[in-house]
């Protein structure tokens, strides 16, 4: 009989108490749906700074308001961490912004000598301007310039001229074990076979190449014009930050260097970045820049520098205009295709990811659903099993956009 009574009273007190947990819940949900908008974002936000992940891994994150101009959350924002790919943002911004939206990449073949009946005497020029998208069909294409020019037998030599940049053919700090790709102004399908590419496509249109040699070097001023493949920088960025291709980041890197100087070196398109991180309003000291697609383990960005880019970018139009057309959107395409489906942030978050060994990062813009534009940055590091540290990231976006 006791016992029962305890046990009542017990049970009472329970749930006496569990209603008024309830009770402050509700009225704690209700406070925050009183709040101005910024303030119930700003306190949504705070509250994921108190996620277990935190307590065992690094976070940098700065929201920025760009409508009204002022920042609306930051923790940790001057904290130097590996950006990994949203190194790219970095990358193409200062492309965009030195280069200009209607710039293009090119591969060129010359010819110098004469043509004697059917017959070249004198030597090719494969100029390589490290187009990354340079095929078999262009290779083609070239062969049958020199076909269409009634040249049936070359009789000399074959040059390749790869003075764009440096002969280093990968990044400093990447990992020997990575699939790393060969930084060379001429590729074909991504491998630097050019020569023999190029040979065996003037067999297949019956150019005769027995007395040809071939040699390196750079193509004389009066060499003339035989064929040119071009690209423009939105088909080069279209596939660099939609699915983070680490060979197209790393050409338009080194783009930015030639511009200036050739052979461009990493140190010249740094340069070129730091520039653009005082020109937005970020001092360029406090960071470190290796290469151009996040690959390298020496690269140490912080989320205000990224959200800084960003405003940059969105402040300039001509810049932010190619730069949004690349950027992949959630729950519909790219490295974000599969992240955020059915959440207010599907279909309006456009950010670039980015992901190393312990590394998970977030970058890019979003509306908030007073309209708003906003930009963000999003930097996980410590991180062991990458489908947490997206999850909290999806968390962030939604309530962005919420």
């Amino acid at each position: 009989m006791i016992k029962r009574l305890i046990l009542g009273v017990l049970l009472f007190v329970s749930m006496a108490v569990s209603a008024q947990i309830d009770t402050v819940s509700v009225q704690i949900d209700t406070l925050e749906q009183e709040l101005p908008w910024p303030q119930k974002l700003q306190h949504r936000l705070d509250s994921m700074m108190q996620d277990p992940l935190l307590d065992y891994t690094q976070l940098g994150l700065m929201v920025w308001d760009l409508t009204d101009d002022c920042p609306l959350f930051s923790f940790n924002k001057r904290q130097l961490l590996r950006p990994a790919s949203t190194m790219k943002l970095l990358t193409a911004i200062t492309a965009l912004d030195h280069l200009g939206g209607n710039y293009q990449f090119r591969t060129s073949l010359y010819y110098t000598g004469e043509i004697e009946g059917h017959t070249l005497k004198g030597d090719l020029y494969c100029v390589g301007g490290m187009d990354p998208a340079f095929d078999g069909d262009d290779m083609w294409r070239f062969a049958r310039a020199l076909k269409d020019m009634e040249i049936d037998t070359l009789c000399g030599r074959i040059v390749t001229d790869v003075t764009m940049k440096d002969t280093l053919k990968w990044g400093e700090g990447w990992c020997w074990d990575d699939d790393n790709p060969t930084l060379s102004p001429l590729l074909v399908n991504r491998k630097a076979n050019f020569t023999n590419r190029f040979l065996a496509s003037l067999q297949e249109v019956e150019i005769v190449t027995d007395s040809v040699s071939l040699a390196s070097e750079k193509v004389p001023s009066d060499a003339k014009l035989v064929s040119e493949r071009k690209r423009s920088i939105d088909q080069i960025l279209q596939r660099m930050m939609k699915d983070s291709d680490n060979l197209y980041a790393e050409s338009v890197f080194y783009q930015t260097a030639a511009s200036t100087r050739q052979p461009s070196r990493a140190l010249d398109a740094a340069r070129q970045e730091r520039a653009l991180l005082e020109r937005a309003g970020v001092g360029s000291s406090s960071c470190r820049i290796a290469d151009g697609s996040g690959l390298s383990l020496y690269n140490y960005l912080s989320a205000e520098i990224e959200t800084m880019i960003l405003r940059y970018a969105f402040r300039r139009k001509a810049v932010y205009s190619h730069l949004l057309y690349s950027l992949p959107i959630a729950g519909e395409d790219g490295t974000l295709k599969k992240r955020m489906i059915g959440t207010s942030a599907e279909g309006n978050v456009q950010a670039k990811t980015g992901t190393l060994t312990g590394v998970i990062s977030l970058a890019g813009y979003c509306s908030a659903s007073n309209g708003h534009r906003l930009c963000f940055a999003i930097m996980n590091q410590g991180i062991q099993k990458g489908s947490e540290a997206r999850a909290f990231q999806d968390k962030i976006c939604m309530i962005l956009c919420d």
